[in-house]
This record gives C-alpha cells, structure tokens and sequence, in this order.
C-alpha cells in the first residue's frame, strides 16, 4: 500500500485531463485530493455523503456553504458538513485546494 503522496503528480495529471479533481487517497474511512480551478473556472461539484475539510494551497476566490460566501486565501481551512450545498468560485488566480473526506470520494 501506497503511504507517501506527491500533491504535485496529482496537480500535473489534472493539467493533462478533463477534470478539475484528482483523489489520490480513496479508503472506506478516508479519502484525500487536491483541486485546481483555473481563473474563473466553474466549480461544478455536488453535496458529498461525507463531511469534508478544504486546505487551501493557493490562489483566491470564495467558497460558498448553504447561503454565505467565505473568502479563500492561502493555508486557510475550511468544513463543509455532508450532504450541506457548496462550491469555490470568483477565483481571479488559479486555485489548489486539498480536500479531505470522511469517507470514500461519493
């Protein structure tokens, strides 16, 4: 079993695809990726199963959850509760986060 992660494989095999997420962690207890949003990319992203935590890499915008708009900014966390509407937008730099599930990518 795989124990260390190099987030920037992951960020290149973003670059290369046709999506904006790699899970690069994906357990029945856990799971692990990192998103990158070019400026102004939409960030389509539905409720998860799971309770989830954001780290901010890089790169600015907002994060909604339910009705309020959070400012993004570097090393900044966030919570974001399962199955609770919310998604990244109004980045005018390119944005990379970390997510974290409490639970398997759904």
């Amino acid at each position: 079993m795989k124990l260390d992660f190099d987030v920037n494989n992951s960020i290149k095999k973003i670059k290369k695809s046709s999506t904006y997420f790699h899970t690069f962690i994906d357990k029945p207890s856990l799971a692990v990726g990192v998103l990158v949003l070019k400026s102004g990319e939409e960030d389509t992203q539905e409720p998860h199963d799971n309770d989830e935590v954001y780290y901010v890499i890089s790169g600015d915008g907002f994060l909604k959850i339910k009705d309020k708009d959070y400012k993004v900014s570097k090393d900044k966390v966030f919570f974001v509760a399962k199955d609770v509407e919310h998604y990244f937008h109004g980045n005018k730099k390119e944005l990379k986060v970390l997510y974290f599930f409490g639970g398997p990518d759904t």
